[in-house]
């Protein structure tokens, strides 16, 4: 179970999970086992693309070949997207009292990304047990 706390960040409002250090070491043993097959920058082909949009943008292809050393560790920013909203909406939020909870994952998936590091194909989900 992870713990929660209601944060905000530009107009997003998303629940920040708490990592400990047990996360933080699985995500750095998964880091070294795929490290040989990791590529400096990858070709359009390693993207999901449809015959409507072809490319993948430049700064998506830059963000994924420098995502291991900024966005990892210390760096990596885990949340959930609950919304986007108004100023307005925000601070009316933010007045209203908030009751911390926790959660857990029914189920968790790897997806191929598309521009703007999407999630666009399902490459493989895996259900999770309490």
């Amino acid at each position: 179970m992870l713990g929660s706390k209601r944060v905000l960040a530009a107009l997003l409002v998303g629940l920040f999970s708490l990592l400990g250090y047990a996360e933080l070491r699985l995500q750095q043993e998964l880091i070294d086992a795929i490290a040989p097959f990791k590529a400096e920058t990858g070709t359009v082909s390693a993207f999901y693309t449809t015959p409507e949009e072809p490319d993948v943008n430049a700064p998506t292809i830059a963000y994924v070949a420098a995502f291991v050393p900024k966005a990892t560790g210390q760096n990596f920013n885990p949340h959930v997207t609950v919304g986007v909203g108004t100023i307005p909406d925000l601070e009316k939020l933010l007045a209203e009292p908030f009751e911390v909870f926790t959660f857990s994952p029914a189920s968790a998936s790897v997806y191929q990304l598309g521009n703007f590091g999407t999630a666009r194909k399902e490459l493989k989900a895996f259900v999770l047990s309490p």
